[in-house]
C-alpha cells in the first residue's frame, strides 16, 4: 500500500491512522473460513459515526449499527464467502486534531456461488478523541460504468 500523507500530524498520528484503516478493512474478511469481525467496528468509530454507500443514484446513509446488520448475515450464511478487502494506496491529511484518508481499495470474493474483483474509493473523516483517533463519517463509492478508481491519488 502506498500513503502519501500532508498535513502537521505527527508520525505517531499517521501510524495510528494507517493502523485503524487497516483494521477497518480487516474486519470484513472471511477469507479461508476467517471469522469476520465486524463489532469491532463500534470501536473504530465515534459513537454518532455514519457509513455511507455512495455507488447508486441515491447516497445509502446508516449508522454503524445499521451498517453491520445486513453485513452480518452476508459474510456469516454462507451467500458471501472467500470475501477479503485491502487499500491498494492511500493520502491522508491531519491537520490538528481532525485527518481525512482517501483510499484506492480492492475487494474479492465468492457471492451467491459467482467469483467476484472489484475496486472502489474510501473517504473517512477522523477525530482525536481522548481514546485516540476514531472514524466519524467513511463513505465509499465503488468501480463501475462511468467510474473508475485512480490508483494514482496524489
Amino acid at each position: 500500500m502506498g500513503t502519501n500523507d500532508a498535513g502537521n500530524g505527527t508520525e505517531t498520528d499517521k501510524q495510528a491512522i494507517d493502523r485503524l484503516i487497516a483494521a477497518f478493512f480487516g474486519v470484513f474478511c472471511n477469507k479461508g473460513g476467517a471469522r469476520p469481525a465486524l463489532d469491532q467496528m463500534y470501536d473504530m468509530f465515534i459513537k454518532e459515526g455514519l457509513v455511507i454507500k455512495n455507488s447508486g443514484p441515491v447516497p445509502e446513509i446508516a449508522t454503524v449499527a445499521q451498517f453491520i446488520q445486513p453485513r452480518e448475515r452476508l459474510l456469516n450464511d454462507g451467500t458471501l464467502t472467500e470475501f477479503e478487502e485491502a487499500e491498494v494506496s492511500a493520502r491522508t491529511h491531519i491537520a490538528g486534531n481532525i485527518a481525512q484518508r482517501i483510499s484506492v481499495y480492492r475487494k474479492s470474493g465468492i457471492l451467491g456461488g459467482q467469483p467476484f474483483q472489484a475496486r472502489g474509493m474510501k473517504t473517512a473523516q477522523l477525530v482525536r478523541t481522548p481514546s485516540g483517533w476514531k472514524i466519524s463519517c467513511l463513505a465509499w463509492d465503488d468501480e463501475r460504468e462511468g467510474f473508475t478508481p485512480s490508483t494514482d491519488i496524489l
